[in-house]
């Protein structure tokens, strides 16, 4: 026998086996029974939450779509005590392409307890999403992918949890609080212009959206615009024939790009997004025609302000293009943040804020970041969700307390 095996003989009839097998478990990696299990102990303590957010992500509800899960909430709150009602809204308004062949109606859900649809506090968000739409999913310990995990679809949720929750405490009644879910927030808010024929006051309204938990105290304004340049169509071979509209488009799209746009300390700087741009045919044939879609978030000053300086600069490049600005424009927006025991923050997107008509306060808050939102990678976690639930309750509850 050679040295080295009598060696390995007497290790072994020293060290019992089992030695071996514990330190091989403790280098193994974390079983995923452990994660498996603590997810469903976090279901199981959260189980209507989790439940109705997921049930909400599993259903499609791309802009122009929202039809399917309306009809679930409809159901929902009413199988829940709720007094819920349809509004009707018409067909959106964006070029939405086949999604709108299946014709379903959209519709508002307005839901509140008792016989009386007036209350002193709203509590909304939005139904719709962004394109694609990507399939609910758990990960990690407590993670939830999908869109709409977040944007906004954990709002919703959220809220509706913290308006049961409370009811079902006794801390609120009849005519206190209502709930009212939009269609059309992503693509330029019809659902809630909708909603002002409702004819409703309140003395509060709290929107959904994700805020990372925190309260917004504003948010940048927004400005659409399209260029278009013409030019005249020729064979490659013979540029000198024809006018190319890219050649004309692009030197007015770099002017843009170094523009010096309005700041604030509030806001930061107003930012200039090339969200799409067309031209051309092909590449052996001078385009007559180019097109580019731009818009601006407002750091300060209004929506006209902003327009001139566009205008001043592509008519300084070009002062033939066509500029056409869109109906959707508003400088920065004001947002209540006036309660205690939460971080304030300001953010960068657009809200339905400005389209739902009043003299009432108004607070923007919701679980999530903004950051994943319209991503591959959307989600949250579980705590973010419980925590939101609270957080609503507590928003209620002190425009509850305000003086009528």
């Amino acid at each position: 026998m050679r040295p080295t095996q009598c060696l390995l003989q007497c290790i072994l009839a020293v060290v019992p086996l089992r030695c071996f097998t514990t330190l091989a478990a403790q280098q193994r990696p974390q079983d995923p029974l452990v994660r498996v299990q603590r997810l469903d102990e976090a279901y199981s303590n959260h189980e209507p939450l989790l439940s109705l957010h997921k049930k909400l992500i599993e259903i499609e509800s791309i802009t122009g779509n929202e039809h399917d899960v309306g009809v679930y909430l409809y159901n929902y709150l009413a199988q829940h005590n709720f007094t819920v009602e349809r509004q009707f809204v018409g067909t959106a308004s964006d070029d939405l392409g086949s999604r709108q062949s299946k014709k379903k109606p959209r519709f508002n859900v307005l839901a509140y307890h008792g016989e009386k649809r007036d209350t002193r506090v709203l509590v909304s968000s939005h139904i719709d999403t962004v394109p694609p739409y990507w399939p609910y999913e758990t990960r990690n310990e407590d993670e939830i992918w999908g869109r709409g995990s977040v944007d906004a679809k954990a709002c919703v949720a959220t809220q509706i949890m913290a308006v049961e929750e409370l009811r079902a405490s006794g801390e609120t009644k009849p005519r206190d609080v209502a709930l009212l879910f939009v269609v059309g927030e992503e693509t330029g808010g019809d659902g809630m212009r909708t909603a002002n024929e409702l004819q409703l006051k309140w003395e509060t309204v709290i929107f959904g959206e994700p805020t990372e938990l925190k309260l917004a105290s504003g948010h940048k304004g927004i400005l659409f615009f399209n260029i278009k340049a013409k030019g005249k169509a020729a064979h490659s071979g013979y540029p000198w024939l024809g006018k190319n509209a890219n050649s004309r488009i692009i030197p007015a799209l770099a002017a843009l790009l170094e523009t010096e746009l309005p700041s604030s300390e509030k806001y930061g700087n107003s930012t200039l997004n090339i969200g799409r741009i067309e031209g051309g045919v092909a590449a052996n044939v001078i385009p007559d025609s180019a097109t580019a879609d731009v818009s601006v978030r407002i750091a300060e000053g209004s929506p006209e302000k902003t327009s001139q300086i566009v205008l001043d600069v592509l008519n300084h490049v070009d002062d033939g293009l066509e500029i056409t600005f869109g109906e959707l424009a508003y400088g920065p927006v004001y947002i209540d943040s006036d309660i205690e025991g939460f971080e304030t923050v300001t953010v960068n997107y657009g809200t339905d804020i400005l389209n739902l008509h009043g003299n009432h306060k108004r607070y923007l808050y919701g679980p999530g970041s903004i950051l994943v939102a319209h991503s591959d990678h959307e989600h949250l976690t579980i705590g973010n969700l419980t925590a939101a639930v609270e957080g609503y309750k507590t928003l209620i509850r002190h425009a509850l307390k305000q003086d009528r």
